[in-house]
């Protein structure tokens, strides 16, 4: 059997959760025995959004390889516990940078380069890519943006000559749109919906399915009504209410008989019945009444929480191992001008954690954030740059080094006790050059990273220029600060650890990618333990075995 896939396109409006939809549905199909891939296209002209602001587009997430991505390929991990390549993120910058290079070569023999058939004929390549370079057998692939964009017009053409290309036994279209609620008329509108398909089938879409998204509970009789004027069977036009809890979507689409629907169009019955106790279980888990931790999150971007996804989501699986909810008291860094405003943030929390981050604003609040829990014996969890100010904080105010600082945030201070790494000196272009992807990490024995991961050699996921300025390791070590985790060549340092504090620990890396429901992140789960600890709750540990 060829691989068949899956195609998901978002209509009247952005964000009406495609990602989330198509993570979902992996996880069905996944439950009835196929392997799966996934794939985002992404229709802006950046290459990846590696240099774009969080306030634009989320959290970047990373892949094994390297990859700069969009956040979806975080749900697509999580909820199918895969892992990722580089084949699995397309973007209209790739597309166009590849087609002009091949142009430059020579390659098109003097032709005119056009949208179509070049830049199409690309797509189709890259998707083609994802099918060849994997061994599953349905791949899922999303169309970022909406119908009606004109950025995403080549990806949606591509995919409808697909279809025509592979048959429709071997393809199957997804439309995820939004029904708007009327307070004043208390109705719930169809018309957006119905426009939305006309444009896709305008394109020569056919949609097989039709997910209506909704705050609100769908009546059958406009589920009814989408079917009739969208040309689509009833029982395929799916209500998807917003969930309060992201992995309820899974359930919501088994109730309504999802994975067997797009299955019987794709030509393919189920290998068993759907194995999905584990992950009701989980769901239910999340829901119960229990007792919570307060983690104070101390980031420049909290205002947007999908900045820090992958963190947010972390902390929850770690808080159901340890049968506890993970409160998350989002406190912005350029709040904490002064030693005071960092008292008055952060002593009710039950635990610190800094995440990564660029650039100087707020840089200070995140310093004065590790200083507070290293003074007051708080849980303290940094991460990338959270472990940077820890280093600074420490230099500063227990080795008396008062100019210590990062090189990336003054060039001039007579301590860089953090400094750009010697590889990335020079460089001319910000874009893929940073130390991206994974890497090995050697645990030092007899040291609270040894506790938390026992294992000798770990691997995982980067995304930094700077690192601790190796001239400085010996006077911190003298004075308190133990590097727990190093590169296998010793000369990078990957954890660092106070020693003389119950639970305060950095990594330069990011455990946050690699955490997944059934399998929390050691380092996470360590800061949920030690805020039991804190609040004086028991931190009886809940088997997570379910298969994910």
């Amino acid at each position: 059997m060829g691989i068949k896939y899956i195609f998901f396109t978002g209509g009247v409006l952005s964000s009406v959760g495609k990602g989330v939809t198509a993570a979902s549905v992996g996880r069905l199909l996944k439950a009835r025995g196929f392997s799966i891939t996934v794939q985002k296209l992404d229709p802006y002209l950046n290459v990846d959004p590696g240099t774009m602001s969080p306030y634009q587009h989320g959290e970047v997430y990373v892949l094994d390889d390297g990859s700069e991505t969009d956040l979806d390929l975080g749900h697509y991990e999580r909820f199918c516990d895969l892992r990722l390549k580089r084949t699995s993120t397309v973007t209209t910058g790739q597309v166009y940078e590849e087609v002009i290079e091949r142009e430059r070569r020579g390659d098109y023999l003097g032709g005119t380069i056009q949208v179509v058939p070049h830049i199409t004929n690309e797509i189709k390549r890259r998707i083609n890519l994802l099918g060849r370079s994997s061994e599953a057998e349905i791949a899922l692939i999303e169309v970022g943006g909406t119908v009606g964009d004109i950025e995403g017009q080549p990806f949606l053409e591509a995919i409808r000559e697909m279809r025509n290309e592979l048959g429709r036994e071997n393809t199957a279209f997804v439309h995820i749109t939004w029904l708007p609620y009327l307070k004043a008329t208390a109705e719930t509108k169809t018309k957006p919906t119905q426009h939305s398909v006309r444009e896709l089938r305008s394109i020569g879409i056919l949609a097989d399915m039709i997910m209506a998204r909704s705050d609100y509970p769908v009546e059958k009789e406009l589920t009814q009504k989408i079917a009739r004027f969208c040309d689509v069977k009833p029982e395929a036009v799916v209500p998807l209410v917003t969930a309060d809890l992201l992995y309820e979507i899974p359930l919501s689409l088994e109730e309504s008989h999802v994975a067997d629907i797009l299955l019987e169009a794709l030509g393919l019955e189920a290998k068993h019945e759907p194995e999905l106790d584990g992950w009701r279980w989980m769901v239910n888990e999340l829901k119960n009444t229990k007792p919570s931790v307060k983690i104070g999150l101390v980031g420049k971007y909290v205002e947007l929480h999908d900045a820090y996804l992958s963190v947010r989501e972390a902390l929850k699986h770690a808080a159901l191992y340890y049968g506890v909810d993970a409160d998350i008291e989002w406190i912005s860094s350029t709040d904490l001008e002064t030693v005071e405003d960092a008292e008055a943030a952060l002593k009710d929390v039950d635990a610190v954690i800094v995440p990564g981050g660029f650039g100087s604003r707020g840089v200070e609040g995140k310093i004065r954030a590790a200083r507070f829990a290293r003074e007051h014996n708080l849980p303290y969890l940094g991460l990338c740059l959270g472990l940077q100010v820890m280093v600074i904080d420490y230099a500063r105010n227990v080795l008396g080094l008062k100019d210590a600082n990062s090189a990336e945030f003054d060039k001039m201070t007579e301590h860089p006790v953090i400094d750009l790494m010697t590889d990335q000196k020079g460089l001319d272009r910000l874009g893929g050059t940073m130390r991206l992807g994974l890497y090995p990490c050697r645990i030092l024995e007899n040291t609270l990273a040894s506790n938390l991961y026992n294992q000798e050699l770990v691997d995982e996921r980067h995304r930094h220029r700077y690192e601790v300025n190796n001239e400085y390791r010996k006077i911190l070590e003298e004075h308190g600060l133990v590097f727990s985790g190093q590169s296998p060549d010793g000369m990078l340092v990957e954890i660092v650890e106070n020693k003389a504090h119950p639970y305060m620990i950095a990594c330069q890396f990011h455990p946050e990618f690699l955490s997944r429901p059934n399998r929390p992140h050691p380092l996470f789960l360590g800061l949920i333990q030690a805020a039991c600890q804190q609040r004086g709750l028991p931190d009886q540990q809940i088997s997570l075995g379910f298969k994910a």
